[in-house]
């Protein structure tokens, strides 16, 4: 286990970002947790991988190069910005716009965003 690795119940559906690895399994529901893969490679017709654009004051992340659906049944549930070892997180909920301003001068950043259905999804500037 490595810190920023997200795991997944396939039971209740709850989420965890490792933010300290103690050596442990982590077990939700009486089941081990499922590592995500982080994608990187968009496959379906939906755009997944985010798009990193640099903008007055920091940056700008939109959920692929075409605007991601944001409804009840298929959305992106946050988007992660990590800056010079720093994360930001902007959750997001059906009808929200598939995107975060992150105000951050870093040089160097990587983006990571989760879809309800196709899951963890990551892009480097």
């Amino acid at each position: 286990m490595e810190r920023g690795q997200v795991y997944k119940c396939d039971v209740c559906g709850n989420i965890v970002t490792l933010m300290v690895a103690g050596g442990g399994d982590l077990v939700c529901c009486g089941q081990p947790m499922k590592l995500m893969v982080e994608n990187t490679v968009d496959a379906s017709k939906e755009k997944h991988v985010p798009v990193i654009e640099k903008v007055s004051g920091g940056y700008k992340v939109l959920v692929g190069g075409v605007a991601h659906p944001m409804e009840e049944k298929h959305y992106i549930q946050w988007i992660e910005l990590v800056a010079d070892g720093v994360s930001m997180t902007r959750f997001l909920k059906p009808g929200d716009a598939p995107e975060a301003v992150f105000c951050t001068e870093a040089a160097s950043v990587t983006a990571r965003e989760y879809c309800n259905i196709h899951g963890l999804w990551t892009a480097k500037s």
